[in-house]
């Protein structure tokens, strides 16, 4: 097909029946890939439909600039308006949104200020107070408001609905979507109910997000941080009508991550983190499914823009959102140690000792560093390179006690603590963590760690 322009391509995304992740179950379950959007989004949508509301109403003008505060994707969207028809754009974005999103904006012209995330929406800094203030102090400048405006939900009335039920041929039975600014699940919502109001519309909410707590229960919570992008929120937008949803389904951080990469090993759908939040709502309701149902999950974005985050194995661990593939417990592994034989007695040395007794029994014992106990528990630690610029500055080891001298103490762990929990104690400036045995103490080292794991999976030491 050919078209006048890349604006013209969007829409009419293909739903592709996932098969692995649903086996067992005789219903039938798709996709609805607007991650094939030209911008990589179901905000494509909207990006347009916000601009061409604007022109007609002439709210924005040639020449004029396009300032909005997104999670990046309703930002993609406007800047490929931008760059087709000849405007300036400015966005805010939060912090916490993937560097990949920033990068992408920027690749197509636009002018990006990120704000910081837990602030309130009312704060100045927030980016929807931001974006505010640029378009007061840019002439021309227009601001779409994804959150209130109404060609959000309507643009997804007029297509993403009709689209579903002309391709599953009126058989749609479920709808599942992550929540956002909420035009998608209004607009197709709406559409869909007034086709077949037997239809269940279905919001994936995530855990920190206030949408789930107040269509449950009536009551508005104060937000908290969650790391999935683009869905849940911290106050009402205006575009979000719960009268149409049947329910609202959270989900963790966790699941929606492990949901997301497991749709891309298992059905070849490379889509981003919020569209794991959705999977992982669907996969509860999946069970309660008959025969002649038909499951429709919206896939919003592309996971091109989470290579840093999701689809990045260390930061999925530095965020215990994977669990170690060896399964051991501080205690198991202070076991291993013993059996060794490689469990002495603990050297520690007390506040009121001098540095230069602490620093004789570091020699004696060949160590770097000594933990510090008082009445039986840590109190802080004595490093040797702290011992070295004490001498340097003409201190008298022999009169200055340890207690002047030491940091902060080793941290303590359960003795049920994982590897995972450990190794994320351990760090450059902490080289060590101390296991609680019922008020008595071991310690455990980064070397401690590797023995055991090593002797776990029978690797040579």
């Amino acid at each position: 097909m050919r078209y006048n322009n890349i604006l013209d391509a969007i829409g009419h995304t293909p739903l592709v029946r996932l098969n692995r992740l649903t086996r067992g179950s005789k219903a039938q379950v798709y996709a609805k890939c607007d991650y094939l959007n030209p911008g990589g989004s179901v905000k494509d949508r909207i990006g347009v439909s916000m601009i061409d509301h604007a022109e007609r109403r002439g709210l924005l003008k040639p020449g004029g600039t396009i300032v909005e505060g997104t999670s990046g994707n309703t930002g993609m969207g406007l800047a490929l308006v931008a760059a087709v028809r000849g405007y300036k754009a400015v966005f805010t974005i939060t912090d916490k949104q993937s560097k990949e999103k920033v990068d992408l904006l920027k690749a197509l012209g636009a002018e990006v200020i990120v704000c910081p995330t837990a602030v309130p929406p009312d704060d100045p800094r927030s980016y929807h107070s931001v974006a505010k203030k640029l378009t007061q102090d840019i002439p021309g400048a227009y601001h779409p408001n994804q959150y209130e405006n109404p060609t959000n939900p309507e643009i997804h009335y007029r297509t993403t609905g009709p689209e579903i039920w002309e391709d599953t041929e009126g058989r749609i039975t479920h709808f599942v979507a992550g929540m956002g600014t909420g035009g998608t699940m209004t607009g197709v919502g709406r559409f869909l109910k007034e086709k077949n109001p037997k239809i269940q519309i279905i919001g994936a909410d995530p855990v920190g997000s206030i949408l789930y707590e107040f269509f449950h229960h009536g009551r508005v919570i104060k937000g908290e941080t969650y790391k999935v992008e683009g869905i849940g929120e911290d106050f009402f937008p205006a575009a979000l009508d719960f009268s149409v949803i049947d329910d609202v389904i959270q989900v963790s951080d966790k699941d929606s991550f492990l949901w997301t990469r497991r749709l891309a090993r298992q059905e070849g759908i490379f889509a981003g983190g919020s569209t794991g939040t959705a999977i992982a709502a669907a996969m509860r309701v999946l069970p309660t499914l008959k025969e002649n149902d038909l499951m429709v999950i919206l896939i919003p974005d592309t996971g091109l823009r989470y290579l840093s985050k999701v689809y990045n194995t260390e930061w999925m661990r530095d965020n215990r959102y994977l669990d170690s593939p060896v399964a051991m417990t501080a205690g198991e592994i202070v076991e291993t140690k013993a059996d060794r034989g490689a469990a002495p007695a603990l050297v520690t040395v007390a506040p009121s000792d001098t540095v230069a007794q602490a620093l004789d029994r570091m020699r004696q014992n060949d160590f770097s560093q000594l933990p510090v106990f008082e009445n039986g528990a840590p109190a802080g630690a004595l490093y040797e390179d702290k011992i070295l610029s004490l001498a340097l500055e003409g201190k008298d080891l022999s009169k200055l006690v340890v207690r002047e001298a030491m940091g902060a103490a080793f941290p303590v762990v359960p003795s049920t603590a994982s590897i995972d929990q450990i190794t994320s104690c351990i760090t450059r400036d902490c080289p060590a963590v101390f296991v609680d045995l019922s008020g008595r103490y071991e310690i455990l080292t980064k070397y401690d760690l590797l023995r055991a794991i090593t002797h776990r999976v029978g690797a040579p030491e």
